[in-house]
């Protein structure tokens, strides 16, 4: 399995107000953004800062959750997200706009950063702090407005720098004074080897599905209390034991071959290679940042592609199965 890119500060971005953020991650999941779209922000950011002058490079991004809202209605068996009304077409009928869920967050953000500079001029870091934090609000997250702090905690919320230089125990303790910074909160971890524990589970029985392993950790079932036709049910889950379980998007598989860059007709980017791709699917789990021991357990990272086409995100909290076992993510191919 791939490891966390090595880096010597993480950069923490506390209580970010968004608003209006993407809350539809994947054709199948909803109510926070995909941490692909966090990756994304990573790398914009960069490429903002590197256009800045500033000498910095990201390997891996993390997010704790505060509070969010999304714009749904509550109660009630079916919920509908809040959509706009855009304007009617010529003919009068509805415009050919494609709605998206939206949802407001208050999180704090974490970039892991290495830079040679600041090993060189120690000042350095708080001034290149002081740049990104400007360069971030003026962008996008997951689609939502940065907003800015409300006046009487601007000065409480200001970002701040977590130097890791140190040995493995001196990181460990660095990181535990910092994480209760974070709260309350909640970081998503992956939790591939979860899923990897319910496939064979559901081997054993027979059915070895994937896409039925991913689905008994996601859905809600009814439940009959008897076998009797008058007899109480109740809903019910099978996630029992495991924590706040919740179905991610980690990323992306080839649906074809690479285009080459300007050969599909609009495109976002006539000058980068095309692919058409599906999303891939795992297991994450909503956890208080004071249960991790270490920051490499709430970053996620991009994989190398593969030569069979796969762009996936990585997390590092749950390694005590190798490689194998863990990487039991998976589309929707039609031989589910």
């Amino acid at each position: 399995m791939s490891a966390c890119p090595a880096f010597s500060h993480v950069l923490v971005f506390p209580h970010l107000r968004v608003q209006n953020a993407n809350a539809i991650s994947s054709p199948l999941t909803h109510g926070f953004p995909s941490m692909t779209a966090f990756l994304g922000l990573m790398w914009a950011l960069q490429r903002k800062a590197n256009a800045a002058g500033l000498d910095i490079q990201f390997s891996a991004v993390g997010v704790v959750c505060h509070q969010h809202q999304e714009q749904a209605t509550e109660g009630g068996f079916i919920g509908s997200f809040h959509l706009t009304r855009n304007p009617v077409g010529k003919d009068g009928g509805s415009a050919a706009i494609v709605e998206e869920g939206r949802i407001h967050l208050q999180l704090s953000l974490l970039l892991a950063a290495d830079s040679p500079r600041w090993a060189l001029e120690p000042a350095a870091r708080d001034a290149d702090l002081a740049t990104l934090a400007e360069l971030l609000a003026g962008m996008r997250i997951a689609g939502g407005s940065v907003m800015p702090p409300a006046q009487p905690w601007r000065r409480r919320y200001q970002p701040w720098a977590l130097d890791l230089t140190g040995t493995g125990k001196d990181r460990q303790a660095l990181f535990a004074k910092a994480r209760m910074r974070l709260l309350p909160g909640f970081s998503l971890v992956g939790r591939d080897d979860l899923l990897a524990q319910r496939q064979q589970q559901r081997e054993a029985s027979g059915d070895a599905n994937p896409l039925d392993a991913w689905l008994s950790l996601a859905r809600i079932n009814w439940r009959w209390a008897t076998d009797e036709p008058d007899g109480k049910g109740a809903w019910s889950h099978d996630r029992a034991g495991n924590g706040w379980i919740v179905p991610i998007p980690v990323g992306y598989g080839a649906l074809g071959e690479l285009h080459s860059a300007g050969s599909v007709a609009n495109t976002r980017d006539a000058h980068t290679p095309f692919r058409f791709v599906e999303s891939l699917y795992s297991v994450g789990q909503w956890i208080s940042p004071h249960r991790l021991h270490c920051v490499e357990s709430l970053l996620w990272y991009a994989e190398r592609p593969t030569n069979a086409g796969v762009y996936r995100c990585r997390n590092d909290h749950a390694t005590t199965l190798d490689d194998a076992e863990l990487d039991v993510t998976f589309d929707l191919d039609t031989s589910y």
